[in-house]
Formats: C-alpha cells, sequence, structure tokens
C-alpha cells in the first residue's frame, strides 16, 4: 500500500474522495458496535456457568471447619487464600481474599493511606502538602480516575517495550518526597499489552525512593490471560523486593474479573506481612467479613492453579480469533500507509493503537458518528489528555468476529480520512 505521507496533493485528494464514498456507505448501514470496554463476551461468562451449583445445600464449610454462612474470615478462607498465593506467587500469609472487585481494594488501600498513612511513613498522606503518584502511560483509565477522585497528582512517564522507563522513573522518585506510588500492570498491560521485563521489576524492586512509605500498586489483572501457548513470563517484584531490602514497597492486586464472573468473581491483594496486618485493621472497622460462600465457590469450582489454566486456555479459544481479525483488518486497511501502528499482544484484552499526532480525537468522533463506538481517546492517560492526542484503546473481547471486522474496517476508514485531512492542511 502506498505510504499516505508520500503522496502528493492531487492523489491525496483523490484518495480523500474515495474514503468518503466508504465512509457513507458504513454510515448508511446504521451500526451499533460498542468497544468502550473489556467486557468477557457471554460465551466466556457461559464457561463459568458451573459455579452456580457447584455446592451441595450441606457443602458450606471451610477447610478450617469454619461455617462459611457466618460472620468472620476477614482475611478469607484459608483455601481461597492458597489459591490466591499459588496465583501472585506469594505465600498464603500474605493473601487477603476479599469481594469481587481488585479495583475496589486499589481504592480503599490508597484511601487508607490518605486516612492512616503506610508501614514506614511517618502518618498519614492528606496530612501532605502534596501525595503524588508516577503514572506510566498509556495505562489503565481507572488507576488515573481513583488518582483524581482522591486529589493525588498524577506525574506521567512513558511506557516502553520493557515497561516504564526506569530513567524517569528512578530519577523522579528519588528526588521527591511527595511521590508515594506507582500504578503498575506489569503483565499484558492494559493497553499496550507489553510484559515488564526482568530488568525493569529489579529496578522497581531496589530503586532509591525519597518517601520511605513509597508503594508499587502491582495490578497483576492478566497474569494467567494469555493468547499464544508460550505465555510470557513475569519477575517476581514481592520476592526481588525482599531480597532487595524492601519488602513493603510492593501491594499486589489480582482477580478472577475476567476468568470466572465478571461481575461476581473474587478479588484479592498481597503484600508483606506488615502491610497485611496494617490493612487488616482497616478492614475490621469497615466488614465482619467477605462473602465466603462466594470463596469457597470458587475453591470448589477451580480446586487449584491447573484448574484456572485449564478454564483460561478454553477462554483463549474464545478470544484469539477476535485478536486475529483486528490484526487481519489492520494489516490489510492501514500497513504500509505511515499513519497508524499497533500493538500485537500475547495475552490480556486490548490492543493499543497510535494515529498520527493530533488525530485519535476526530478518528473516535468520527467512528462514533457511523456507529461503532472506542474508548474515548486521550482516556489511557492521566486527566484524560494524551499529550500527542495519537492513543486509541482497542477491545474486542465482547463483539463478535464479524462484528469486529466490520468496526476495524470502519475505524481503519476513519483513521486514514482524518491522516488525510490532516496531510492536506500542511
Amino acid at each position: 500500500m502506498t505510504e499516505l505521507t508520500s503522496m502528493n496533493r492531487r492523489d491525496l485528494q483523490a484518495k480523500a474522495t474515495h474514503l468518503d464514498e466508504r465512509y457513507h456507505a458504513f454510515k448508511a448501514q446504521r451500526l451499533a458496535l460498542d468497544m468502550t470496554r473489556g467486557k468477557p463476551c457471554a460465551e466466556q461468562l457461559d464457561l463459568s456457568l458451573g459455579l452456580l451449583d457447584c455446592l451441595r445445600h450441606n457443602d458450606y464449610r471451610a477447610a478450617d471447619g469454619s461455617d462459611c454462612r457466618n460472620y468472620g474470615g476477614l482475611e478469607g478462607l484459608p483455601e481461597a487464600r492458597q489459591l490466591f498465593a499459588d496465583f501472585l506467587e506469594v505465600d498464603p500469609s500474605e493473601v487477603i481474599v476479599g469481594g469481587n472487585s481488585s479495583l475496589t481494594m486499589m481504592h480503599d488501600t490508597i484511601s487508607q493511606a490518605l486516612l492512616r498513612g503506610m508501614p514506614g511513613g511517618s502518618g498519614p498522606w492528606r496530612t501532605l502538602p502534596a501525595v503524588k503518584f508516577v503514572c506510566p502511560s498509556p495505562g489503565y483509565d481507572r488507576h488515573f480516575a481513583i488518582c483524581q477522585h482522591l486529589g493525588i497528582d498524577m506525574i506521567t512517564v512513558d511506557m516502553t517495550a520493557e515497561g516504564p522507563d526506569m530513567e524517569q522513573v528512578e530519577r523522579l522518585v528519588a528526588g521527591d518526597e511527595s511521590l508515594k506510588g506507582i500504578w503498575c500492570v506489569p503483565k499484558y498491560s492494559n493497553p499496550t499489552g507489553i510484559t515488564f521485563s526482568e530488568a525493569v521489576v529489579e529496578r522497581l524492586a531496589r530503586m532509591r525512593t525519597a518517601a520511605p512509605d513509597f508503594r508499587i500498586l502491582w495490578d497483576n489483572a492478566y497474569t494467567v490471560h494469555h493468547l499464544t501457548d508460550t505465555p510470557d513470563r513475569l519477575a517476581n517484584l514481592l520476592a526481588a523486593a525482599k531480597a532487595a531490602g524492601n519488602p513493603d514497597r510492593v501491594l499486589l492486586f489480582g482477580s478472577t474479573s475476567k476468568i470466572s464472573f465478571a461481575g461476581a468473581g473474587l478479588a484479592a491483594m498481597a503484600g508483606s506481612v506488615a502491610n497485611i496486618r496494617h490493612i487488616k485493621a482497616g478492614l475490621a472497622i469497615q466488614t465482619i467479613g467477605p462473602d465466603k460462600l462466594n470463596q469457597l465457590r470458587h475453591v470448589r469450582f477451580f480446586r487449584d492453579m491447573a484448574g484456572i489454566e485449564t478454564h483460561m486456555q478454553k477462554h483463549a479459544a474464545i478470544l484469539r480469533p477476535k485478536f486475529a481479525t483486528v490484526e487481519d483488518v489492520l494489516t490489510r486497511e492501514l500497513g504500509g500507509t505511515g499513519v497508524a501502528t499497533w500493538s500485537r499482544p500475547r495475552g490480556g484484552y486490548f490492543i493499543s493503537l497510535d494515529t498520527l499526532d493530533g488525530c485519535a480525537k476526530a478518528v473516535v468522533a468520527m467512528a462514533a458518528d457511523a456507529g461503532v463506538h472506542l474508548t474515548h481517546a486521550g482516556a489511557t492517560f492521566p486527566y484524560g489528555r494524551d499529550p500527542r492526542d495519537r492513543n486509541i484503546r482497542l477491545a474486542p473481547s465482547m463483539p463478535s468476529p464479524n462484528d469486529i471486522r466490520q468496526a476495524m474496517e470502519l475505524v481503519s476508514v476513519c483513521i486514514q480520512r482524518v491522516s488525510v485531512a490532516k496531510l492536506l492542511t500542511n
């Protein structure tokens, strides 16, 4: 395909006319396709229907004999803690299993830090003149929303093919005591799909921080969400932090939200014994215990990590054709044009697409006007502002492959049309 950036003005105008015809043909179809969020499709949710009847009427006791129908068990069932210990590669004593949402646990952890501080610190973060977080970007919009909601300043650093730009991160955290944390989605990250390299994990574990209570919020949301038969391997951050003499630096999070039922799964967090003791002290005021019957259901259904891994192979079989469809269309429509690049993830739920600078918002708006709704441009950056206005997050999990094909063809037309308009004005 001819590179659009090398075309002369007459050819660009002819191209614009052709793209306009294609765009209006799409509009005439009155499409109504939603690719805004990474939701599991109904076929994926059906994989976990066994959760609904895996407990018999007299099966309500945990491995320690406790009655799961009653109060108590603040840190979760012993067998659920063991399952998540294997999931997060930590010791069961370092795990708290909660309700269905890891995002809730993350929000609560930061809220508690603002109110009560963190082990190793000098008191509540809210008493400080400013509290800041490092935010590798493109990143997860809901992480950024927590900071914005709680009044925490966000400092953007670049994402590279190996993880956050550690030169930027190390320089920032070493010189500013008000920097209290960093958000990380370390495996098949949202939205770029990259897995942090071992070198990045080691540098995060041992870097010097001005704040003694600095925390790495390690949202390992996609640790078993592979799309290939050769999964990425992520180094163990908590083990690395312990070896570096920083055992309290790490707070890990995970959930079954895209493994079992998205709205009725399990979430867990992990960290040093000191961190877990601190978190439990706050939880004891909020609740008398989590939904232990749901924890028991998940343990009965999955049994162990081998059960989860087998289950996730079924998810991958559903998702792979969808991601392949995106790749096929983008390659056919945009390959060689010079106006877009995109990630080729080996796992996770998203594809990160970059347009020419200054084009993403216009592309998203143009696609929406023709019936295909994408995550709003800028969502993958703090405050919803992409400084280069080029990143678009694609979420292909929910629609059918045929709908994805239509959506990506339209999006490709929009990208080319907006790019041609930009080139004609230069």
